[in-house]
């Protein structure tokens, strides 16, 4: 490969293409409804393609559905450097999410071409399916059978909310559900993964530092809570002889809030979410209350440490309130580092690029978090304009869009150039 000094993307022919990929899905509201497999998320993943195909790229679509683009290596028989996202949306979400990571994904591919560079390694974007919670209750469903965690059978019978199959879903998007783990990498066909991200947080932003380097993905635990007490009459049960199931379970709840509160790191949150009473009838003391609560930390430590805290508590209100609690994890999700020399190595980029840079963790759900079982993954972060995400305001600005895609483009020429010293 010839010597090369720092590349750089273009950044207005990628906000175009932003502008461009943002009118599949609009709505009344100024959000976009591209949620999982509907007629516009089908339609942007054809204009996807044909942006792929355009720039000579070799475009495939796996059985899950992921949407792959090879440009060949000098040796084809190393494994590939793979990077990318997804762009289905949230019900009226924004223009960046996921969107962001392969649209800077594309341009990365343009700039090589239009530089000539030649990498040893092939390279491949990818485009997951199915990364946010969508109606048939699969999220990351893409990379989740790309890294081996997602099988047949657990797909068999799902349909959404309006009944329709996932099976038809998925066969309409190219994907072929009988042939689901035909959709699996091997650790050996993968030398690295990269994403870049919104933060969808204002860590970056109250800091006003361009790109963020992740080193964990989060863990995310899950209780279902149930809090049994006694029903009886509203008003003719004194105070002191009640079992009020909701009086409890809400000291519960503030008792976790204050737990997560009191974690000295800020990486810790806790959310209850999710909530039901029983009978829920103005004249009856609750005799049940059922609630989800989630933790989550950048590792198991924090995470265990928060629940148990907390569980002294909990059982400390049992006693005090005298009502009964049965507890049922539903989703215990380690936390995921990210390669150590990934994370170095963009520092450095961005180092030498002139960008400042911080180092977080993740504090959501990525692709990145399954890649990283496969195979070496790193992911950067662009600042979210006042945190927002999720919604029709979520925004980025174009010069930190332009910084972190120029550090995952030279991360991945020098990390083409470096993997078999890594290696070693």
């Amino acid at each position: 490969m010839k010597v090369l000094h720092d590349l750089h993307i273009e950044p207005g022919r990628l906000q175009k293409q932003l502008r461009e990929l943002g009118e599949f899905g609009r709505n009344e509201r100024g959000g976009l409804d591209r949620t999982t497999f509907t007629p516009a998320e089908l339609a942007a993943r054809d204009w996807l393609k044909n942006q792929l195909r355009e720039l000579g790229l070799d475009v495939r679509v796996d059985a899950a559905a992921n949407i792959w683009a090879r440009r060949e290596g000098a040796d084809p028989a190393l494994p590939v450097i793979a990077f990318g996202s997804h762009i289905d949306t949230v019900p009226n979400g924004g223009l960046y999410d996921g969107a962001l990571g392969v649209l800077i994904a594309l341009e990365v591919m343009r700039v090589l071409d239009e530089q000539g560079v030649r990498t040893r390694h092939p390279l491949e974007l990818v485009s997951f399916s199915a990364e946010e919670p969508n109606p048939f209750g699969l999220s990351t469903f893409g990379s989740r059978s790309v890294a081996g965690r997602l099988k047949r059978e657990q797909i068999e019978g799902v349909r959404d909310d309006k009944g329709r199959p996932l099976d038809v879903a998925l066969r309409e998007a190219g994907g072929d559900p009988e042939r689901l783990e035909q959709a699996r990498r091997q650790p050996h066909e993968l030398a690295a993964f990269l994403e870049v991200h919104i933060e969808q947080g204002k860590r970056l932003l109250k800091r006003d530092i361009p790109v963020g380097i992740v080193t964990a993905i989060t863990g995310i635990y899950r209780e279902e809570v149930t809090v049994y007490g006694q029903a009886n009459h509203a008003g003719t049960t004194l105070m002191n002889d009640r079992q009020d199931a909701l009086m409890a379970a809400s000291e519960m709840m503030l008792a976790f809030e204050s737990v997560c509160r009191d974690h000295p790191s800020d990486e810790v949150v806790g959310t209850v979410g999710k909530i039901a009473n029983y009978p829920n009838a103005a004249n009856i003391i609750p005799e049940k209350v059922v609630f989800h609560l989630e933790a989550r930390g950048k590792s198991q430590g924090e995470i265990r440490q928060v629940i148990d805290a907390w569980q002294g508590r909990l059982e400390a209100i049992e006693q005090m309130r005298n009502c009964r609690v049965e507890r049922r994890v539903v989703l215990d999700q380690a936390p995921e580092s990210m390669d150590p020399d990934i994370v170095d190595l963009c520092t450095e980029k961005a180092r030498a690029l002139g960008y400042e840079s911080f180092h977080l963790g993740s504090m959501a759900g990525h692709d990145a978090t399954h890649m990283s079982s496969l195979t070496r993954a790193g992911m950067l972060f662009v600042p979210s304009i006042d945190g927002k995400s999720h919604c029709p305001e979520e925004e980025s600005r174009i010069e930190d869009i332009e910084k972190a895609a120029n550090v995952l483009l030279n991360a991945i020429v020098s990390l083409d150039e470096m993997l078999d010293r890594m290696l070693d």
